[in-house]
């Protein structure tokens, strides 16, 4: 294998083992910062060693000995007490990797470890923006550049973020622990509220030429199935992994050849992936199972599935979405809520409908400049044929949007709107 060959399989190996090194070694050293600095030397260690001596045959094993090797480093030099040394010698220079019974309580202990430290990097003491950073960074894998590339941000503005964020952890002494039953639940919307955050900045770009960023909805995906996989019994992770299924299984009709959005009525339905899309449905019935039917994400997923089982746009149940979103603006109000409610409501019982609740919220300091409300009350507006107000609806949405291809698609709309007033 030639050196660029080895680096590009280094890349691709690293991307999905270094949660797990970094989790195994912030558990050991109590740090997230001393956690990600070691195990980026085991990356270094193995671009040098890899390309002269070959690709081991249990690459995760040899950065997990080399990190853990370094760990006990820097456990001695903090002179900690000798029969912890001693645990975690054990550890790392212990019995062989490939035992079985050592192969089965390593990948419990990764486990526990990948948990903890999702709990860690989603801690309520981070603000939201420094959560996103420092979840991408240690559980997608992705490095500062990338995450400052998803997100439009510059490169120094990211690492800052991520550097601070650590550096709070350190200072409050965050344990690296699952919170105790008596706070898992703020803690495990925390969790959940940044995953998704992640997914819809990737599935619906806020800024920037691009109309979706696929790559964001992958790593989303990920964190979301190693989330349901540590918590099994979670019904609101198995509500969000269904949702996050469910709408990124409508990713390949969602832009044209040219990259242009389609709208999701105009969508070619042929195009989504049913394995998706029945994945996504598995994880609604277990959220239901485990008594989660009414939770805000599972909601949501319910609405999703009503679109999914609908083989054409005219068979959609717009009454049940309209229903679900009542019930959904009763567990979880809010103002996003009440606008997808309209568009809803204007799909089941016609536009005047629709517009009569869009009205309503024309006042709504949160939605002051969410260019969603123009655009909806532009479609409503164009289906009642009062297209002079439409195409000034649809305008006031492409000057609120920092999206240019949604720009772009309000613009057009607008254009229509004027060419028939």
């Amino acid at each position: 294998m030639s050196a660029p060959d080895v680096h590009r399989t280094i890349e691709a190996l690293w991307r999905m083992e270094s949660p797990k090194l970094v989790a195994r070694l912030a558990r050991m050293l109590g740090d997230v910062g001393q956690a990600e600095e070691l195990a980026q030397d085991a990356l270094v260690a193995a671009l040098e060693h890899w390309p002269r001596e070959g690709v081991p045959d249990n690459p995760a094993a040899w950065w997990m000995t080399a990190a853990q090797r370094r760990a006990i480093d820097r456990l001695r030099q903090r002179q900690l007490h000798a029969t912890r040394h001693a645990q975690i010698t054990y550890e790392a220079e212990g019995q062989a990797m490939d035992a079985p019974d050592r192969d089965a309580r390593l990948e419990d202990d990764i486990g526990d470890d990948l948990l903890r430290l999702v709990f860690v990097a989603c801690h309520p003491i981070l603000p939201t923006e420094a959560r996103v950073a420092l979840t991408l960074r240690l559980l997608g894998g992705l490095s500062t550049a990338e995450i400052a590339r998803a997100f439009l941000q510059s490169e120094p503005t990211i690492a800052q973020r991520i550097v601070r964020a650590k550096r709070l952890l350190a200072q409050k002494q965050v344990p690296f622990e699952v919170p105790r039953k008596a706070d898992l639940a703020a803690r495990l919307d925390a969790v959940l509220e940044v995953i998704y955050l992640i997914f819809n900045e990737g599935y619906s770009a806020s800024a920037g030429d691009d109309w979706m960023r696929p790559a964001l909805c992958g790593e989303a995906l990920r964190m979301g199935r190693v989330l349901a996989g540590l918590m099994p019994q979670q019904p609101e992770v198995h509500g969000l992994l269904a949702l996050m299924e469910l709408q990124a299984s409508r990713t390949n009709a969602r832009a044209d050849a040219a990259g242009q959005p389609v709208l999701l009525m105009d969508q070619d339905r042929s195009r989504w992936d049913r394995l998706q899309i029945r994945r996504g449905l598995i994880a609604l019935e277990r959220a239901a199972q485990r008594g989660g039917a009414e939770g805000a994400y599972a909601l949501q997923a319910a609405i999703a599935a009503c679109h999914a089982r609908a083989l054409r746009a005219a068979d959609t149940d717009w009454p049940r979405i309209a229903a679900l979103y009542a019930r959904l603006a009763q567990v979880a109000p809010s103002p996003v809520v009440q606008l997808n409610r309209a568009v809803a409501l204007g799909r089941a019982f016609g536009p005047a409908a629709g517009l009569a609740l869009v009205d309503t919220l024309l006042h709504e300091p949160l939605l002051h400049d969410y260019p969603q409300l123009p655009a909806v009350r532009g479609d409503l507006l164009e289906r009642l044929g009062r297209d002079g107000e439409a195409g000034g609806e649809f305008e006031r949405a492409a000057a609120l949007t920092r999206n240019a291809r949604e720009r772009e698609l309000m613009l057009a709309r607008a254009a229509g709107c004027r060419s028939r007033g």
